[in-house]
């Protein structure tokens, strides 16, 4: 399976500990930084992993922490003025492989959840969304009959915080790529990538999925209290 990391942007929330590297190389113990615990643990439970990582801000750290990982890089020259959707458009060539999972780099998740749902193979498109966080400031997803409606950072009333994790068959990540070129060509470059599955459910009536990880551990990385939560799931993991 295919896995595209997005770790191209700057950590502005977590400025001035982002200054000097980005927060993806943020230490969760003398041995993993954010970024290399993700690559590692998908390669724990899916040994012929095809691991894509999409960099800009500070690239060269992150290459250099990454050179003995057997990971591939995409470079986004444009990070500054693009947000996910940009860095993702530049990864384009790997959303035409059977089975695509695109997460963020600065996500921290329980071995559990790597193991069960994360490097498992999809015969249909979804998002994760943990119904037990409802921040209303974060990215969140609305659902109606199984299926997701809609996903915004400017919802009232929402199922759950968007997991930042999408799994993608054959057909649904052509289908996106289809999207993100449309898009992108009408200079939409600076919106979420997820904004584009969004287009897709209205504009094309497209079935996205969604898997309720409420009874897993995991955090995505925007301030200091995720940087503390996301060390303690790493402990946990060895022990």
């Amino acid at each position: 399976m295919t896995y595209i990391i997005l770790s191209a942007g700057k950590g502005v929330k977590l400025q001035p500990l982002t200054l000097n590297h980005p927060k993806s190389l943020y230490k969760l113990d003398d041995k993993n930084t954010i970024l290399q615990r993700l690559v590692r643990k998908i390669r724990m439970y899916d040994e012929n992993a095809e691991i894509v990582v999409v960099v800009g801000y500070m690239y060269k750290q992150i290459q250099k922490e990454l050179e003995d990982d057997n990971v591939k890089f995409v470079h986004n020259p444009f990070y500054s003025v693009t947000s996910s959707m940009g860095s993702l458009w530049f990864a384009k060539d790997y959303l035409q492989r059977e089975n695509v999972t695109i997460i963020n780099g600065d996500i921290v998740a329980s071995d559990k959840l790597m193991s069960d749902i994360v490097s498992q193979h999809t015969d249909y498109p979804y998002v994760l969304l943990d119904s037990a966080h409802k921040d209303a400031n974060k990215y969140n997803v609305q659902v109606q009959g199984g299926l997701v409606c809609v996903m915004s950072k400017n919802l009232t009333e929402f199922e759950g915080n968007y997991a930042s994790i999408t799994k993608l068959d054959a057909v649904s990540s052509r289908f996106l790529l289809e999207q993100l070129n449309q898009m992108v060509n009408e200079e939409m470059y600076n919106l979420f990538f997820e904004d584009a599955l969004v287009q897709m459910i209205f504009q094309n009536n497209f079935e996205l999925y969604y898997k309720d990880i409420k009874d897993y551990k995991w955090t995505e990385v925007d301030c200091v209290d995720d940087l503390l939560k996301a060390r303690q799931i790493q402990i946990e993991s060895e022990n």
